[in-house]
């Protein structure tokens, strides 16, 4: 195995979107406008769960997990893009690389797999209520979220030891605006076949499994709304679901379009627009579709503000 000792790279280049200054200087607004916004919208629906009593359910616990993810997730990736944004010379070192990839890999598995963990909680909730508290128990959620946690620590781990170990003798210019494995790849000296296979394989193994145990969730999920005899009954029932879906799609269109094709087929382009896409925007967005689609977020919040309200007036 190539040890570390025979790479000559200690810092790789990040190129980012433009050297154009007055645009760099309008997407660090953009970019930093939206992690504000980010950071507040994740840690509000994390604390407006874990205050109201009436959102103790184990949708609203993969939920509040989710925004943690989601927070990471971008805190892994916005902050260095930001500090490019105003920098001379783009630069991140060997190992902030390293640790940048691994946390992002760590991240996006496990909000794969959160994904999947919800569509079968709304599976269990719909087609089987009378189960629901034995079947989605305390124990339960909590299996599957540290399950979601180990698979991603295990997954980051394994990319980012097979990939950082390798020779760069070549060049040390990254051809996107944060560290990640296909093109970093690129720039080695020797056969990434291995890597690239593992790359391929495991993603796509957790990224389908995920994605095909939300899609028999909902299968099982339609065919039980479909039996409900009400209009209004069905309209309620699938509200339910629809910011979940919204969020499910938004997720799984753009990371899969990154990771399961050829890395020879990368455009960069097109490419860096699906990233900014599931590495900014996503995690931006979820808190605003949850609680925006959602009728019991927002009596949540009211809950809230009436109770900050009464103990301001009567102190």
């Amino acid at each position: 195995m190539v040890q570390w000792n025979y790479t000559t790279v200690s810092e790789f280049i990040l190129v980012g979107f433009t050297d154009d200054p007055v645009l760099r200087i309008s997407l660090f607004v953009v970019f930093l406008i939206v992690y504000v916004i980010t950071v507040l919208g994740n840690l509000g629906m994390i604390a407006l769960i874990h205050l109201d009593s009436y959102l103790q359910t184990p949708m609203y616990f993969f939920l509040s997990n989710l925004s943690f993810s989601d927070l990471c997730y971008s805190t892994v990736i916005v902050p260095q893009t930001l500090v490019n944004f105003l920098a001379e010379k783009k630069v991140i070192s060997f190992t902030g690389c390293a640790v940048q990839f691994y946390f992002y890999a760590v991240f996006a598995t496990v909000e794969c797999l959160l994904l999947a963990a919800m569509a079968y909680d709304r599976y269990v909730a719909i087609c089987n209520p009378l189960l629901y508290p034995i079947v989605m128990s305390r124990k339960v959620c909590n299996c599957l979220v540290l399950a979601s946690y180990l698979v991603g620590c295990a997954n980051g781990m394994i990319h980012t030891n097979t990939t950082f170990r390798l020779p760069f003798c070549r060049s040390n210019v990254i051809d996107h605006f944060f560290c990640d494995v296909p093109l970093i790849l690129k720039l080695a000296c020797s056969d990434t076949l291995l890597n690239r296979t593992l790359l391929f394989i495991i993603s796509s193994l957790i990224g389908l499994c995920s994605f095909v145990t939300i899609l028999v969730s909902y299968v099982y999920i339609l065919i039980t709304i479909q039996r409900i005899n009400s209009s209004e009954g069905r309209k309620k029932t699938f509200s339910t679901c629809a910011s979940h879906l919204l969020a499910v799609t938004l997720f799984y269109t753009t990371i899969l379009f990154i990771y399961l094709k050829p890395t020879s087929s990368y455009s960069e382009g097109q490419d860096q627009v699906a990233a900014v896409f599931y590495t900014v925007v996503i995690p931006m967005v979820n808190p605003l579709i949850y609680s925006l689609r959602n009728k019991e977020v927002k009596e949540a919040l009211k809950r809230i503000v009436r109770r900050k309200g009464v103990s301001i007036e009567h102190p």
